[in-house]
């Protein structure tokens, strides 16, 4: 899934919409260069479109449509009416002032998923967190921003939360090393009040948490935080997502993402169970209690 060369992470839906158009033109039996042709435009462009990496213009995509054999208007009309949707920029937009482009592929996965599966060594997940402990979270990794601009990336990691207040929420299934809790983050009262946020999430009907104990000794996944998305559409795979300082990386190949999947699984199996983790948390607690 390729970042947008027009700025922003491509929605889910143009995705999907560029795969059909591929399906498409290989159904027509016609290569990159003939499509192209048609168009009057470079084959790098088509590719382009099938792959999401550039907004679909409707003019060339209603030219495609009738060169791969679409001739039903409604049909078509229904594709473009899709295409103009899929053209929208999402509500993550209005945070570009502090959102990098290749993080907002990750926003735009996370919104448009129905099942998200995480491994976590080092912070609780963003949709998880209390305002005070991602305000010391975004302060800790940048510490040249301004007050403003981390005022601004509170606000939209609040506005990610919102995700799991939708009528029907994805599943987040999230594996967290014990060091993500005992890491003191914004001191003992933030870490209390982060503790009892996650205490609460046990409750929700659609958030697994999973804590891995240093007792269980090294897993599959020690290299790194890694996310796992599922979408409710059927021509999309699961895509498995990493990232760096500076950058992240999307895979979509089945056998790349089965393995971040093989990982994922062993590791929920040789961390504490579901069921243990709010006596875990509760646990951590009366130790943040003691201390101060």
């Amino acid at each position: 899934m390729a970042e947008s060369r027009t700025g922003g992470a491509p929605t889910v839906l143009r995705v999907v919409l560029g795969r059909r158009l591929r399906e498409l033109r290989r159904r027509a039996g016609l290569t990159y260069d003939r499509a192209a042709a048609a168009l009057d435009v470079t084959h790098a462009t088509v590719r382009r479109m099938e792959r999401a990496e550039v907004g679909l213009k409707l003019p060339y995509v209603e030219k495609l449509l009738r060169t791969y054999g679409i001739a039903d208007q409604g049909e078509i009309d229904s594709f473009l009416a899709l295409a103009r949707e899929a053209n929208r920029p999402g509500w993550w937009h209005r945070y570009r002032d502090v959102l990098p482009e290749w993080f907002s592929a990750f926003v735009a996965l996370e919104s448009e998923s129905h099942v998200i599966r995480a491994y976590e060594p080092h912070y609780v997940p963003g949709l998880l967190q209390t305002e005070d402990y991602a305000r010391a979270v975004l302060r800790a990794g940048m510490p040249h921003a301004s007050g403003a601009e981390i005022e601004r990336g509170v606000a939209l990691r609040l506005e990610r939360q919102r995700l799991l207040e939708r009528a029907e929420p994805p599943l987040l299934w999230v594996v967290m090393e014990e060091t993500v809790l005992r890491r003191p983050v914004g001191g003992p009262e933030v870490m209390r009040a982060q503790l009892d946020r996650l205490v609460e999430a046990c409750s929700m009907p659609t958030v697994r948490l999973q804590v891995m104990p240093f007792a269980a000794g090294p897993h599959p996944a020690m290299y790194g935080p890694f996310h796992i998305f599922r979408f409710p559409i059927p021509e999309l795979p699961d895509v498995a997502y990493g990232e760096s300082l500076v950058g992240a990386v999307c895979f979509d190949r089945r056998d790349e993402v089965s393995a971040f999947q093989e990982a994922l699984d062993r590791m929920c199996a040789q961390a504490a169970p579901v069921q243990r983790t709010e006596a875990v948390l509760e646990g951590l607690r009366k130790e943040l209690w003691e201390i101060g």
